[in-house]
């Protein structure tokens, strides 16, 4: 299969590049600055002409591009998530549109933040949406790339906590334990949906290869924990106790309107991963950090 991956040098993006190249895919990488072989220059934002010719060739395209949500919400940070994925993916579309064989698949970034915060209810992707930034965020980036539905299958990966060793949230989340002033955040009651980058991977590329599966999918392991007890849980493996919560208005003081999302937490559920079928490496969590904390990183 012949790929474009967009986003492909983040922390998911990088991990699952190679992972299709093993598998014997074709895969186009845009960058802003070429490097490596495979990759394509792209100007994020600008116009979608020069795109249309990259995506006659292709089978698949993979949107994953995105500025980092994990920091402080300032206007100006707000402004650059929203650009960074509603206008980039609109763009994307009308590129795919524009091409002489539009390609027949379209896999687009998203995260469970479209939900909104709503305490310890089970969600699926048949919940309806939530209110707040994210939410809104979400709500607006699925609808660019829902726009590609009339001439390709489109997929929405609605993405929660993914736990990798070299990237993403974990390192942050772990980073107070090892100095021995871990916790649980807030109240430590709101739920924190999550899933290891390995079953991330093998949902991605099910949901590339599938053509069973399309509009939104949610990529959660099927048991999320409560913030409390997935602090106990890393400070077990850390060996570090967990033992210092972090109270809310601290969190507001660093993270600003970010903390919210924080210490609200979402229960979210893979409905429809299950329905088919997708059988998950780590269900559980404590088999899902302890890899994601000790596993020596192998060479790709």
């Amino acid at each position: 299969m012949r790929i474009v991956i967009a986003g492909g040098t983040g922390f998911l993006g990088a991990a699952l590049v190679p992972r299709l190249r093993r598998a014997g895919h074709d895969v186009t990488v845009l960058a802003r600055h070429p490097r490596r072989p495979g990759e394509r220059a792209w100007t994020p934002g600008g116009s979608s002409d020069g795109l249309a010719h990259v995506f006659d060739a292709a089978d698949a395209v993979i949107n994953l591009a995105g500025a980092p949500i994990a920091q402080r919400w300032t206007k100006a940070h707000k402004r650059e998530l929203w650009d960074s994925r509603v206008p980039l993916t609109r763009m994307i579309v009308e590129a795919m549109r524009s091409a002489p064989r539009a390609p027949g698949t379209l896999v687009n970034g998203s995260a469970i933040g479209i939900y909104g915060s709503r305490g310890d209810e089970s969600l699926t992707e048949d919940s309806p949406h939530g209110t707040g930034f994210l939410a809104s965020l979400g709500t607006a980036w699925e609808r660019e790339a829902l726009a590609a539905e009339p001439f390709t299958r489109v997929v929405l990966l609605r993405t929660g906590i993914v736990l990798g060793r070299d990237g993403g949230a974990l390192p942050q989340m772990a980073l107070p334990f090892r100095f021995f002033v871990g916790g649980p955040l807030g109240s430590g009651r709101q739920y924190l949906s999550w899933i290891h980058l390995e079953d991330w991977m093998t949902m991605a590329v099910r949901a590339l290869t599938d053509a069973a599966v399309s509009g939104p999918l949610n990529v959660t392991a099927p048991n999320p924990v409560t913030n409390r007890d997935f602090a106990r849980t890393l400070g077990r493996i850390l060996r570090r106790p967990a033992l210092l919560p972090a109270p809310a208005f601290a969190l507001r003081a660093v993270l600003g309107e970010m903390a919210d999302a924080i210490v609200t937490g979402q229960r979210v559920l893979p409905a429809k991963a299950l329905r088919l079928g997708f059988r998950f490496q780590y269900p559980e969590v404590d088999a899902a950090l302890r890899d994601a904390l000790t596993r020596t990183p192998q060479r790709t």
